[in-house]
């Protein structure tokens, strides 16, 4: 049984589903959000997620892919959200509907520990 890895980066602006072989470097398929819809809003919905998510699944699958390890990922890091977008969950949904094994489903969104100083100034952001 052949497995790949798919990293789906899901913010609340877009989603974008990669779909690699086992090592992570070499890509299998790709899509997003962006490519499914024709308005900018639109582009994090579960839905446009779900048509991505098929598309990459289609591709991969016709490569000879039968399962995939999931890496849900959020934007992070200093300042952005650490929980993901509405994507997510209808993506991993839609590619097992497609008939992909899906084996770990782990979070890879980066945490910050140390680093830069955050911006808001001294007395942090006033509301």
């Amino acid at each position: 049984m052949r497995w790949g890895i798919c990293h789906i980066y899901s913010s609340y602006n877009d989603t974008i589903i990669h779909i690699t072989d086992v090592t992570g470097t070499e890509t299998v398929a790709i899509a997003s959000g962006g490519q499914m819809v024709k308005a900018d809003r639109l582009e994090s919905s579960p839905t446009a997620a779900m048509m991505a998510a098929k598309k990459a699944a289609e591709v991969a699958l016709d490569k000879g892919l039968q399962g995939i390890h999931v890496r849900v990922r959020a934007p992070g890091g200093q300042n952005g959200p650490t929980n993901p977008g509405p994507g997510a969950q209808a993506a991993v949904r839609a590619l097992s509907r497609m008939g992909l094994r899906i084996g770990l489903i782990e979070d890879v969104t980066p945490i910050p520990h140390g680093g830069c100083r955050k911006k808001g100034g001294k007395r942090g952001r006033r509301v």
